[in-house]
């Protein structure tokens, strides 16, 4: 069993879709190990997506990360980075396979309803910057 990060993203909370996934995170046999709601800043989404700075579009996620609420969490899979990745599918919806959550939530490629690290070592890195070994449920 290996932890990967998550994230329901502001849209998605605002569209009240946030039961629908965690739901979804559960039937895919997920275990929830954390989960916070929270509000970033735009120094706090800044400091996240550090690894974007110089993109293009870094701007534009980090004001729309800190516009709303979010849903942070902590999965727990055989092979969870894959495992969460294929459920959530692409990040343009318009590319995503049939049901996986990008496809039934997320409104366009900015708006795409979750986050999902993008391997292992990120997952670690992700996780530490929400959450501290005290938050993680690591059995029941």
């Amino acid at each position: 069993m290996s932890l990967t990060f998550a994230i329901i993203k502001p849209d998605a909370v605002a569209n009240g879709h946030t039961g629908k996934i965690i739901d979804r995170i559960i039937q895919e046999k997920f275990i929830i190990r954390g989960l916070k709601q929270v509000k970033m800043t735009q120094t706090v989404a800044e400091a996240f997506y550090e690894v974007h700075r110089e993109r293009p579009f870094f701007s534009d996620l980090t004001r729309f990360m800190s516009s709303g609420k979010s849903i942070v969490l902590v999965l727990e899979k055989e092979n969870a980075v894959n495992a969460w990745r294929e459920l959530i599918g692409a990040t343009n919806p318009l590319q995503a396979d049939a049901n996986t959550i990008r496809k039934l939530f997320a409104e366009n490629m900015s708006k795409n309803a979750v986050h999902g690290s993008d391997s292992a070592e990120n997952a670690q890195k992700e996780i530490a910057f929400f959450f501290t070994n005290q938050d993680i449920i690591t059995n029941g």
